[in-house]
């Protein structure tokens, strides 16, 4: 079997697992990246991913440093706005609107949405272009053994890879920080979400709008137009059974129910896509690192889709590393870059994570004094403008 020397060794091959290769390729590094399977990059194909992320500025900004938003940035719609509506009952009875507009930061948007999978799409197209990175999408990681001078890393095929730094970006389920012994906090909330594509009669200008209820928010975010007609990205929360019950739910009674829960705020819906089932919880990992191996993304953290945080923050792990490594790269994978790397990481994912939790739960909830406490919390929030502005720089990462 063969065995190939280089710089980083990535598992995983999900948006931040082909960024970090991309990243690290594009800084000089040699990468290796292994997934048991490619991403998948058309809309309609097995398992693609229909959420969209709202990717932030530093986000953005890495995109740009590493060549990849010249194939991006012509879906990208700009999130102007964010419109929180707050409902309750059933059908759902508008209780008070508040609207964060970007202009409040001086910036002529909050981010960019895109679909996941076309996401996913340019990173690989771009990547085929890389003579650093090697994919190998056709194999897992399977093992490794780590020493102060390096890891070697066995993949499922049987060959092996000898690296300076091992980076799990595996998943949630990251077989990488199994192997390094690193456990997780895990909390359940007994619910899942789910993601589609609406059209809608009535434009939505930009803004993406968030409407609370029971069971978890539905958040609409802005997409170019589908044939024609105003579109949407849907991430809806609910408990795990009803969110299967709507998913196998026939079309017009789907599109009648779901109008129904976005207060018809952009007139009647109509599913423009498959409904994909996501599950809904919060995760930490208890380290970020081990003896030549750091740990980011979905490997590290998980929050519930609220607020833009999640593929956001895990780009910031994407950073984190590869800014430590460019600026010594005699340095990687040395106990004191990964030290660096969790003192940066730490008590940001951290306090995302415990914020996010917070909010779902509140969110969530159908117990009167609950949602009382989420209506005043809308309010206090919008209607003092230091406070405002103060929770648009925390959750943008400004």
């Amino acid at each position: 079997m063969a065995r190939t020397e280089t710089d980083v060794f990535i598992a995983g091959g999900g948006i931040a697992g082909l960024s970090a290769a991309l990243a690290f390729g594009r800084a000089g590094f040699r990468v290796v990246l292994a997934s048991p399977a490619p991403p998948v990059t058309e809309e309609r194909g097995d398992g693609s991913d229909l959420r969209s992320t709202a990717f932030l500025q530093p986000a953005k900004d890495l995109y740009e440093e590493i060549g990849l938003w010249p194939a991006l940035g012509p879906d990208a719609v700009p999130l102007e706005g964010l419109r929180i509506v707050d409902s309750a009952g059933w059908p759902p009875e508008v209780r008070d609107t508040r609207e964060f507009r970007a202009t409040d930061l001086g910036l002529d948007c909050f981010g960019w949405n895109l679909i996941n999978w076309r996401v996913s799409k340019a990173l690989m197209e771009v990547l085929a272009g890389e003579p650093s990175v090697d994919l190998r999408l056709d194999t897992r990681f399977a093992s490794m053994v780590t020493r102060e001078s390096g890891a070697l890393v066995r993949l499922a095929s049987g060959d092996s890879v000898a690296a300076r730094l091992v980076v799990a970006a595996d998943g949630r389920d990251s077989a990488v920080r199994q192997a390094a012994g690193i456990g997780v906090d895990v909390t359940r909330y007994g619910q899942k979400a789910l993601a589609f594509t609406v059209t809608h009669p009535v434009p939505h200008q930009n803004v993406s709008t968030e409407i609370y209820n029971e069971g978890g928010p539905f958040t609409m975010v802005p997409l170019p137009d589908v044939e024609g007609r105003p579109a949407s990205a849907i991430v809806w929360m609910n408990p795990g059974a009803k969110a299967l019950d709507l998913a196998s739910m026939e079309q017009a009674a789907f599109d009648a129910v779901m109008s129904v829960r976005s207060c018809h705020h952009l007139g009647p819906l109509t599913l423009a896509s498959e409904r994909r089932v996501w599950p809904i919880v919060s995760q930490r990992a208890e380290r970020l690192v081990a003896e030549r191996t750091a740990i980011l993304a979905e490997a590290a953290h998980v929050v519930p889709p609220i607020g833009a945080q999640g593929l956001n923050t895990s780009l910031n792990d994407v950073i984190a590393l590869r800014d430590l490594a460019v600026r010594d790269p005699s340095r990687l994978g040395t106990p004191d870059m990964l030290a660096t790397f969790a003192r940066t990481r730490g008590p940001d994912i951290r306090a995302r994570v415990a914020a996010i939790d917070l909010f779902n739960r509140v969110t969530r909830s159908g117990e009167p004094v609950l949602q009382a406490l989420r209506l005043a919390g809308l309010r206090t929030v919008y209607d003092v403008a230091p406070l405002r502005q103060a929770v648009m720089r925390a959750g943008m990462a400004r």
